[in-house]
């Protein structure tokens, strides 16, 4: 069997800058917009652009990202000969580590890969929020000849001490790679999406296996050494919107901007549908105590309160008083009667009693965790 472009999402990541929101779940499987998980804008975009044979690579806590992507038939990834495959974490026999970073990762699927023969392997992140079309970047390495592409995204140089930089020729090609520099070269940075050769990463990831194992990640160690094996390395500029949602601080953010009537990401867009798992519930119910404004409530969520620029996901209940405001509530949260919640985030399953507060700020979201339960005034 042979596959032009075959995609790995890398979706084992713990998410410990995620805190309490983690603990029980990988990080592409946390709640996103109301009816959306992290993941699901990855599979939607591989969906979109006709890439349609996809490992989804876990490790951490994979139960709950296992039960969303399924088969992939919620995204339209469940052909016959091709769709998802959940590809579980494993120790071999002679005692080699779970995978330790991106490029062990894809070492360790190299059984996998080979059976799908592809020419191009496209890797991702599964815990980026992003429309992109890979179609385009397939184009683009094509046309360069190239062994190698990353996805860059130009920031601000004051931002750009924060990610890995590509400096480039002006022809695109990568000449240095910076880590987090303090004084950059340059604003292009890095977004972890990447398309290579499979034939060449193959012989690099086999190599290293069999000497010194030092190719574990791509940033640290597999960009460097194309680099000084002067592979053809290319940057493909990307210009959407794209956020990589590992903080608290990120994943509010990104959620708020989700309620702007002018959301960057578009996402009533039916030429780039942004897909998810379906579940049957019933109608959201707004009793007469209710007050909604600027914000979006998921099917299924019960208000007696009042809600202001706020995320309810589905099943969420708001009792009689309590008042919710600037923040994200997960799904199957329970908030009680003359509750205060501000710029916040409310893990699913999670229970804030009658009178408790959970008061954050801009700077510092409150957080109350997947499935906690606090009482009378207690704070997350």
């Amino acid at each position: 069997m042979t596959t032009e472009m075959l995609g790995m999402i890398l979706a084992g990541g713990q998410g410990t800058r995620l805190g309490k929101l983690t603990r029980t779940t990988a990080k592409p499987s946390v709640p996103f917009g109301g009816r959306y998980r992290i993941i699901d804008f990855t599979l939607s975009n591989l969906s979109n652009s006709g890439v349609n044979t996809v490992g989804v690579i876990t490790q951490y806590q994979p139960l709950e990202l296992n039960r969303h992507v399924q088969n992939g038939a919620s995204w339209g990834l469940n052909e016959r000969s091709a769709g998802v495959t959940i590809l579980q974490p494993y120790a071999a026999s002679d005692g080699e580590k779970f995978f330790e970073g991106t490029a062990h990762a894809i070492f360790q699927n190299m059984a996998y890969i080979d059976s799908y023969n592809p020419k191009y392997l496209l890797v991702l992140s599964g815990d980026h929020i992003y429309k992109m079309d890979y179609r385009r970047m397939l184009a683009f390495h094509e046309s360069k000849k190239a062994a190698l592409t990353v996805a860059v995204m130009p920031v601000s140089k004051s931002e750009a001490s924060r990610f890995g930089i590509m400096n480039t020729d002006d022809t695109d090609r990568i000449i240095e790679f910076e880590e987090k520099p303090a004084a950059p070269k340059s604003n292009n940075a890095s977004m972890g999406i990447y398309i290579f050769n499979w034939a060449t990463l193959r012989k690099y990831l086999a190599d290293s296996n069999a000497t010194d194992g030092n190719l574990e990640d791509f940033g640290h160690d597999v960009i460097p050494a194309y680099l000084a094996h002067n592979e053809p390395t290319y940057a493909y500029a990307f210009h959407g919107y794209w956020k990589d949602v590992g903080t608290i601080q990120s994943l509010w953010e990104a959620n708020m901007e989700f309620l702007s009537p002018n959301n960057p990401l578009n996402i009533t867009n039916r030429n780039w549908r942004i897909y998810s798992q379906a579940e049957a519930l019933p109608p959201m119910m707004l009793t007469s105590t209710a007050k909604v404004t600027r914000a979006m409530i998921v099917d299924g969520s019960y208000v007696a309160g009042t809600v202001d620029h706020s995320i309810l996901s589905q099943s969420v209940k708001i009792g009689p008083g309590s008042v919710v405001t600037d923040s994200m509530v997960m799904p199957n949260a329970v908030i009680g009667k003359n509750v205060r919640i501000d710029h916040a985030i409310i893990g699913e399953d999670a229970i804030v009693g009658d009178n408790g507060e959970v008061v954050g700020t801009a700077d510092d979201i409150a957080v109350v965790g997947y499935g906690e339960a606090i009482g009378r005034k207690e704070k997350a």
